[in-house]
């Protein structure tokens, strides 16, 4: 049998709706598909982007450890005045991550009857301290990374329950396509929504961390720096500006010095 040429423009224009009307869904169409569960997914995609965006304006070493800082942080122990240099540190305004670490290592060593003498390993402990605080700084996104996935699948799972539910309550265990077609979008949508949010989180996780121990490494160098003037100052006798004392060898040498000659 065949066609005129009418017949055929009728059937493509018909065909061709119908294609576009099953084709055609917008984005914000699709999410509204994945139910309460999808919006609360992009919610938390906003928080992922938030959180990217003050890691990659706060992980920058001039932010961390800007110059001017470390300039006059050589400068006051340079001059071996230790108590400015605690005092420096100490202030709100001068805070970040080298100033924390010199600072709270200064502050140790004030407390110490060993003063200067144990610099180095308060230098040590309170870098570890501080770049064990920006690991944390990134438990946020890694929340995000995980739990995304997580709501995909609790999404799923509510979708496919709503599902058997549908075909349970139709007569006979035989339900309409487009009775199903809402609870089969929950199911597969949150899904998408879930890795989408969950493998760009995942991805900049990594990079950030990475980030940190490649930062941590400078800062150290710049710490190496400041502790060579502060172990090129030190003397025998008590600092008093500083705290020192002398070490146990020095103690333990100190009397014989100054006993009977032979």
């Amino acid at each position: 049998m065949l066609f005129d040429t009418q017949t055929i423009l009728v059937l493509a224009q018909a065909d061709g709706g119908a294609g576009g009307g099953s084709g055609g869904k917008s984005l914000l169409q699709h999410i509204a598909s994945g139910g309460p569960i999808g919006f609360l997914i992009i919610l938390i995609s906003f928080a992922a982007v938030a959180l990217v965006i003050i890691h990659f304006l706060q992980l920058r070493l001039n932010k961390l450890a800007p110059s001017e800082q470390f300039k006059r942080l050589q400068d006051l122990l340079n001059r071996r005045d230790m108590d400015g240099a605690r005092e420096y540190c100490s202030e709100e305004i001068h805070a970040s991550f080298l100033t924390r670490i010199v600072g709270s290592a200064l502050s140790r060593c004030a407390r110490s009857p060993f003063g200067l003498l144990e610099f180095r390993g308060a230098l040590e402990e309170s870098g570890r301290d501080q770049v064990a605080r920006l690991y944390r700084a990134t438990e946020g996104l890694a929340l995000i990374a995980t739990v995304a996935p997580m709501l995909g699948l609790l999404g799923t799972v509510v979708g496919m329950v709503e599902a058997f539910n549908t075909l349970g309550n139709s007569a006979g265990g035989f339900a309409k396509p487009d009775e199903l077609a809402a609870s089969i979008s929950v199911a597969l949508i949150t899904t998408v929504l879930g890795l989408v949010v969950a493998i760009p989180a995942s991805a900049f996780l990594v990079y950030f961390r990475n980030r940190i121990d490649s930062l941590a490494s400078e800062v150290g160098e710049m710490t190496e720096d400041l502790l060579g003037l502060v172990e090129s100052h030190q003397s025998v006798g008590a600092n008093p500006s500083t705290g020192a004392v002398p070490g146990p060898r020095q103690r333990a040498t100190a009397p014989a010095a100054g006993g009977p000659r032979a």
